[in-house]
């Protein structure tokens, strides 16, 4: 399958990236700036790694550190939020195709006053998407938003090379021969969606076109980036917090309910090998993050330098 048409696809159903989490810090949250971090004890035989991605980020911005590769290439298994092997396998993905579409023939127009439609038409018929409007106002709004990444603040396909660290260390772990899982199905991330009002996602989809607009809503952006390369997971965490939450009301069924449910999967499969686990960074922090919740689980979970 074409690398891009793979890319547009993690963007839509890998759904963490710009989710602004409402979660306090507690005792158990990291404090350390890391993006790499070593799971032991409660009776592991062998430590398993956890690593925080963005699923999409541009290439001149990309960096995979040594302690990154040196940790995957002792891991016997990589495990993404989804199988990666799923997201390459086209007829695996078909059947997902379809559930990207609203239910009962509902269109965009349907939830949105015309002002507020045709600045998403016009929107759309200048993005380099190759389909029409009358594809697109069909398909769930949160898609459309995720479909186009300047609507999630400025970061274009064409802003040069576009790199996606999920695809990055699935090809590197296919060449040393890893065995690949996932945390959870492409049918749930997908299914995850139809939680949320179709309404709700319509008026999302038009303020974060609105936004690309908003050279703030950019500037937030490249500091989010900036504090990923400096692997400070707690200022990525402080800075969504004060920023207030477009999927406000959500944030349990898109981030925290996947977080939690995660735990014993994880578990389950570090009880019988070495696991690196790549997930969205968002994952990571807070007192619901994974790092919190396997020390709940009464793990040990350390940075590595």
């Amino acid at each position: 399958m074409h690398k891009k048409f793979v890319l547009l696809f993690l963007s839509v159903i890998m759904i963490t990236l710009g989710l602004k989490a409402q979660t306090e810090s507690s005792g158990d949250a990291p404090t350390e700036k890391s993006l790499l971090w070593k799971i032991e004890g409660n009776g592991l035989t062998t430590p398993s790694y956890l690593f925080g991605t963005i699923h999409m980020i541009g290439e001149e911005d990309f960096i995979l550190r040594e302690n990154v590769k040196s940790a995957l290439e002792n891991a016997a298994q990589i495990t993404f939020e989804i199988n990666m092997d799923d997201m390459t396998d086209m007829a695996a993905m078909l059947p997902l195709v379809m559930k990207m579409f609203m239910k009962n023939d509902t269109t965009l127009r349907d939830l949105l006053v015309e002002e507020d439609y045709l600045l998403v038409k016009e929107h759309f018929k200048k993005s380099d998407l190759p389909l029409p409007m009358s594809f697109l106002e069909k398909m769930k709004p949160m898609f459309l938003t995720m479909l186009d990444p300047e609507a999630m603040g400025g970061m274009s396909m064409e802003d040069g090379e576009v790199v996606s660290y999920e695809m990055e260390l699935y090809e590197m772990a296919q060449k040393q021969n890893k065995e690949i899982g996932g945390l959870e199905t492409a049918e749930y991330q997908m299914s995850v969606f139809d939680k949320i009002p179709y309404k709700a996602q319509a008026e999302m989809l038009v303020q974060g076109i609105k936004s690309t607009e908003d050279t703030a809503a950019i500037d937030q952006l490249k500091v989010m980036v900036e504090m990923y390369k400096n692997q400070d997971i707690q200022g990525m965490q402080e800075m969504m917090q004060g920023e207030g939450s477009d999927v406000k009301g959500y944030e349990d069924v898109l981030l925290l309910d996947r977080n939690r449910n995660w735990i014993p999967v994880m578990q389950k499969m570090m009880s019988k090998k070495q696991v690196f686990f790549a997930v969205g960074a968002g994952h990571l922090g807070g007192e619901e993050g994974v790092i919190a919740l396997l020390r709940d689980a009464g793990y040990t979970v350390t940075p590595v330098e």
